[in-house]
C-alpha cells in the first residue's frame, strides 16, 4: 500500500492572474511595469491573458522559441515565472448560442464580427497558438472556457426537447476534440474553468463532456471555488472526486447570503446587491484552509493563482492582501511522519511475534 505522506508536494505560489488588473494607466498598461508592481507585492508567478497584446504576442510566442526565451528571461530577472496562459475569451467562442453572438463579437477582431463560423475559426487558431506558445514557454497547463450551446436551456420552461442536451454536448465535444488533440501533441493540459455561462459549470457537466470526448486526458479543470459557492456545490468534496483532473487553481473568494427577496439567481441585481457576490480573499465564505489541505493531500503541485474580483474592495488593496493570504495558506508538506519518533523499524520476525503467528 502506498504511504501517501511520502509523496505529497508543496503548492507553488503566490501567483496572480493579470486580466482584471490591466488598464490604461501605469503601472497597469504594460507587462514590464505590472510585473514589477506584482513582484513588489510578493507574487512569484503571473498568469497571462493571451488576448492582451500588452503582455504577450500570442502568435509570436507560438512561432518563436527565441521570443519565449526572452520573455521568460525578462520575468525571471524580476523574480517571476509564467504560471499559465489564459484563452478564456477565445475559448468562449468555440461554442456560442446565437442569443449571445452580438455580445461575444467583442471578444474577436472586427473582421469576423457578425460571422460566427469565421469568428470560431479565428478562435480555434488562437487556441492552437496557445498550445504551442505554452509548449515553447515550458508550461504544461493552460486555462480557459468551454463556450456554451446549452446554457440558455439550464432551467427549462417550457420543457427542453428530448435529447437537446445530449446533442449540445456531442457537438461541444466534436468542436473541442481536434483542439485537445493538438494540446496533447504539445504536452499541455487544457484546464476548463467550470463557470456559469459555460456548458461546463459543475462536476456533472464536466463528466458529460469528458464522456463524449472518450475520456480525453487533456480535458482538465481549472479549480475555482468561488463559482461553486454561488451554486451551493460542495467544493471540498469536488476535490475528492476530480483531483486527478485538477491541473490549475484560481484562488478566488465569494459569499452567498440569501434573503427574503432573492437567492441563487439574484434577481438581475448588480454585483453589489446580489445574494451571491465575489469578494477579495478572506472577505468571503470560502474555506481556503480546507482547500489547500485537500489539494496538498492529493499531490497538487502547480500554482495557486489569485483571480481578483470584488464588488466592494479596490483591486489595488485586493492584490496587496492577496499575496500574503496565499502564502499563509500554502502548506509546506511533511517530509516525515509526525510519529516517526516512535517507529520500531521494519522487522518481519518482530511483526510476526506481535501478531502472534
Amino acid at each position: 500500500m502506498r504511504n501517501h505522506r511520502a509523496y505529497m508536494k508543496t503548492i507553488k505560489g503566490p501567483a496572480i492572474f493579470l486580466a482584471q488588473f490591466m488598464g490604461d494607466e501605469a503601472p497597469f498598461n504594460s507587462l514590464d511595469t505590472i510585473a514589477d508592481y506584482m513582484a513588489g507585492l510578493g507574487y512569484k508567478g503571473i498568469q497571462l491573458p493571451s488576448w492582451d497584446g500588452r503582455v504577450i504576442d500570442l502568435q509570436k510566442a507560438a512561432e518563436s522559441q527565441t521570443y519565449c526565451d526572452e520573455l521568460k528571461g525578462k520575468l525571471k530577472d524580476k523574480g517571476l515565472e509564467i504560471t499559465e496562459l489564459s484563452t478564456h475569451l477565445q475559448g468562449q467562442l468555440i461554442a456560442s448560442h446565437p442569443a449571445y453572438n452580438t455580445m461575444y463579437d467583442a471578444f474577436a477582431p472586427a473582421a469576423v464580427h457578425g460571422n460566427e463560423p469565421a469568428r470560431r475559426q479565428w478562435a480555434e487558431q488562437q487556441l492552437r497558438w496557445g498550445a504551442k506558445a505554452s509548449q515553447n514557454l515550458g508550461l504544461t497547463s493552460h486555462v480557459g472556457f468551454s463556450g456554451a450551446l446549452a446554457w440558455p436551456f439550464l432551467y427549462p420552461w417550457p420543457q427542453r426537447p428530448s435529447g437537446l442536451i445530449e446533442t449540445a454536448f456531442k457537438e461541444l465535444a466534436n468542436r473541442w476534440k481536434p483542439i485537445l488533440d493538438y494540446y496533447d501533441e504539445c504536452g499541455v493540459d487544457y484546464c476548463y474553468e467550470l463557470h456559469p455561462g459555460e456548458d461546463l459549470f459543475d462536476g456533472t457537466t464536466f463528466e458529460m463532456f469528458v464522456d463524449y470526448l472518450g475520456g480525453h486526458s487533456r480535458a482538465c479543470i481549472n479549480y475555482d471555488p468561488s463559482h461553486f459557492v454561488l451554486q451551493h456545490l460542495d467544493y471540498l468534496a469536488f476535490i475528492d472526486l476530480y483531483h486527478d483532473r485538477i491541473k490549475a487553481f484560481h484562488v478566488k473568494d465569494a459569499e452567498f447570503n440569501p434573503s427574503g427577496k432573492q437567492g441563487v439567481y439574484s434577481g438581475y441585481a448588480g454585483w453589489a446587491d446580489r445574494a451571491g457576490r465575489f469578494r477579495s480573499l478572506g472577505d468571503g465564505q470560502v474555506d481556503f484552509k480546507g482547500i489547500f489541505s485537500k489539494l496538498s493531500q492529493y499531490d497538487y503541485d502547480s500554482w495557486a493563482v489569485l483571480e481578483w474580483e470584488c464588488c466592494v474592495k479596490s483591486s489595488e488593496q485586493g492584490a496587496a492582501e492577496g499575496a500574503p493570504f496565499i502564502q499563509n495558506h500554502i502548506i509546506q508538506v511533511a517530509t516525515r511522519a509526525f510519529d516517526d519518533f516512535a517507529a520500531t523499524g521494519a522487522d518481519e520476525a518482530v511483526n510476526r511475534r506481535v501478531l502472534g503467528i
